[in-house]
């Protein structure tokens, strides 16, 4: 069985012309002499490195379709018909008390100095790609209202138009970065927080010196890496004097703008965008655990660490060398995920899957906890857009996963609700949303709801914020739904006897039992009573 199908997706534009392709390869059965298009062999012969990336870059987001054997579809939910775990102390379980709405979605993270948040997701890097700069006021306020953690990504001081930097090349000004903060910090209440990472050109610049200064930030994150690719980050511009200028602060850009037959072809129209890449980092105890302190000299109160799907070695260092140095958070991200732009190949072909990466995170943790060392939280990440799921990986995971980190799962819904807002404005409402009604008040459910709580303070509240609202007010019913049919009415009391397997393979890779052994002890003795 072939588990993904190269040379044509609709990510990068390109078709394969026969319905008959060749698995290992993507060609068609039968390529003609003459094939007017469009699969990416054919396209690459005259776009060339174009053809990597999903596009048009700023206005898509991607998610790989790699069909891994084993993902969270391989394991169903128990459901039970006694008990009730988690109740408020006190209170007696019985059908008046174990109803689901009373069950307890909030979580929190961090090693001594802790943040809540109301339900068990947050966003992910939302960096210097475009569709996180154009929707940063939709995402910003939405995460602030809903009461979660919105992670600022890397790069965006060194992308920022407006920054000015020091006579020893560090910002000394950065407008963007400015702007992101105090949209957030606009509708912040006390549950969760704003923390921007640093990659290696983001420490360059002294991007964690400028917004400790400037505004006081109390987290950090640290980058290793992402699940949707190995190296660092990238974006497009369509401007040579933009790419010249990205070129002068430090980052590589490709094609090189500064040689001349780059800037002739640019002229031409043939070179229609330069490509912005971080570099990689190299990673060791020591420089890791000086970097932690180095943070906290700052004054950042929590320092927490974003790392990708690379091999179980790096996944091992991460949460050792996070263990010793205390970090407040260890994000885990597995392959495939999705992104505003990241080498289409590589984020099919690259990495430890996620259902993969948490099993040998749990497998990891457990094996510090046997001596006595305590471990970060962690949340996981790559793939998630849905409660089910996010219900398994906590209880996959548990006790150590706090959280899910969800990318493409909260950028649609801020998406959505902007593009209402236009749609109500222009008064062209497409069908699929003018059947609900024709005013946002009649469009939201959860408008009225939020205008309550924000009386003065409503029309401060763009449409997209209210579309992010809205999905984690299902999300969050959703969730207490799951949990109190596993009688578990708060999240520190999910465990991993919460979920079967439902193949062996997925019990093989996780250790979860698989379901026609699960409670099969505690069944028989019944049986045998």
């Amino acid at each position: 069985m072939n588990l993904r199908r190269p040379n044509a997706n609709e990510a990068t534009g390109t078709s394969n012309r026969s319905r008959d392709v060749v698995p290992m390869s993507g060609i068609c059965t039968r390529c003609v002499d003459g094939c007017k298009g469009a699969c990416e062999i054919w396209l690459s012969s005259f776009r060339g490195r174009e053809v990597l990336y999903p596009g048009p870059f700023g206005e898509i987001t991607a998610g790989a379709d790699k069909n891994y054997p084993v993902d969270y579809s391989h394991l169903n939910i128990q459901g039970y018909a006694v008990g009730a775990k988690g109740l408020p102390e006190g209170a007696e379980a019985g059908p008046d008390t174990a109803v689901f709405y009373a069950a307890d979605t909030r979580t929190e993270y961090g090693w001594s100095a802790k943040v809540p948040m109301r339900i068990p997701i947050f966003t992910g890097a939302l960096g210097s790609t475009e569709s996180a700069r154009a929707n940063w006021e939709q995402f910003a306020i939405g995460a602030a209202i809903s009461g979660i953690t919105l992670v600022c990504g890397e790069n965006v001081c060194g992308v920022d138009p407006g920054l000015v930097l020091d006579h020893t090349g560090r910002v000394a000004r950065s407008p963007e970065m400015d702007r992101r903060i105090e949209i957030y910090r606009k509708f912040r209440d006390r549950y969760g927080e704003l923390l921007v990472q640093l990659n290696v050109e983001d420490t360059r610049l002294g991007t964690a010196e400028y917004v400790s200064a400037k505004h006081n930030l109390d987290t950090i994150e640290l980058k290793w890496g992402q699940g949707a690719k190995c190296i660092g980050g990238e974006i497009k511009v369509d401007s040579l004097a933009q790419a010249n200028q990205l070129k002068s602060r430090g980052y590589i850009v490709l094609p090189d703008p500064g040689i001349r037959e780059v800037q002739k072809a640019f002229e031409d129209g043939a070179l229609r965008e330069f490509e912005r890449h971080s570099r990689v980092g190299f990673i060791t105890r020591e420089g890791f655990l000086d970097e932690v302190d180095r943070l906290r000299d700052i004054g950042f109160k929590r320092v927490t660490l974003k790392t990708g799907a690379y091999s179980a070695v790096e996944l091992a260092m991460a949460i050792r060398y996070g263990a010793e140095a205390k970090i407040d958070l260890l994000t885990i991200d597995g392959a495939p995920g999705g992104t505003g732009m990241s080498p289409w190949p590589m984020m099919n072909e690259w990495g430890i899957p996620t259902f993969y990466i948490e099993s040998l995170a749990y497998q990891f943790c457990e094996r510090l906890r046997e001596r006595g060392i305590r471990v970060p939280d962690i949340a996981v990440a790559g793939g998630f857009a849905d409660e089910a799921n996010v219900f398994k990986a906590l209880a996959m995971g548990s006790p150590y996963v706090r959280a899910v980190c969800m990318g493409r799962g909260l950028m649609i819904p801020g998406m959505v609700g902007k593009n209402i807002g236009k749609w109500l404005d222009a008064g062209e409402l497409p069908k699929t949303v003018s059947k609900y009604g024709r005013t946002k008040e009649e469009i939201f459910v959860c408008y009225e709801e939020l205008r309550e709580k924000y009386s003065d303070r409503i029309d401060e509240i763009p449409l997209g914020a209210v579309g992010i609202y809205t999905y984690t007010q299902k999300f969050r019913t959703g969730l207490q739904q799951i949990m109190a049919g596993t009688r578990n009415f708060s999240l520190r009391t999910i465990a991993r006897s919460d979920l079967m397997a439902l193949t062996e393979e997925a019990e093989a890779v996780s250790g979860i039992p698989y379901v026609m052994r699960a409670y099969r002890d505690a069944a028989e003795a019944i049986l045998d009573s």
